[in-house]
């Protein structure tokens, strides 16, 4: 109710109390509003992360954006064309990703290869850690435009490498270079970068 003081015929005062409720109110729902947003636009984003992997494969496959390489099969290599008359040099590089406790390197630096004839190499992988782990490889082949020409039959960076503590392997790829590899090319480095994968799975009994 409104109380009025009358203090003289022509001065009159009148104290309206005022309720605070409904700037508490719209302060609440704005918070609300906001974290509302905030939590679609991570949905969104998480999303987004998951739906651009398909995406990348499929750039990567057209264009051999960041030097992406592909797999072939036994039976296309058999029937291939090979071009005697060019030599290419295949330069292999590793690298370690998040400081693991690993030793990763090539078995072999260079190798002179002939397009369109198949060849076999390895790479050397130890586990320096007590403790059972999960490793991933990713390839990557500069000059960029001579990834989609590097195709691999075998190779393990198409599944992931389990390592029991304190163990060690060698881990085979089988290439070939295409005939069609761009004549202003004659050298191809392929680099390895071996990291922890984000699946662990279950360590065997």
């Amino acid at each position: 109710m409104n109380q009025v003081d009358l203090q003289t015929e022509s001065d009159i005062t009148v104290d309206v109390p005022i309720s605070e409720e409904p700037a508490v109110k719209n302060s609440s729902s704005l918070h609300l509003k906001v974290i509302g947003k905030m939590l679609a636009l991570s949905i969104g984003m998480f999303g987004f992360g998951y739906a651009m992997v398909p995406l990348y494969d499929i750039i990567c496959d057209i264009t051999g954006l960041n030097g992406k390489t592909g797999r072939v099969s036994i039976e296309s290599v058999a029937t291939s064309p090979i071009d005697l008359n060019r030599e290419i040099t295949v330069e292999f590089v590793s690298s370690i990703n998040q400081g693991g406790a690993w030793v990763f390197k090539p078995q072999v630096k260079t190798m002179t290869v002939t397009p369109g004839k198949l060849y076999h190499t390895s790479y050397y992988a130890e586990n320096l850690s007590d403790n059972y782990v999960v490793a991933q490889a990713t390839p990557s082949v500069s000059p960029f435009t001579a990834a989609k020409y590097f195709n691999k039959t075998e190779c393990f960076c198409f599944t992931r490498q389990p390592f029991e503590g304190k163990t060690s392997k060698d881990m085979p790829i089988t290439f070939i270079i295409d005939e069609d590899l761009p004549v202003n090319i004659d050298r191809v480095t392929l680099s390895y970068t071996f990291f922890r994968s984000p699946d662990q799975g279950v360590e065997p009994s």
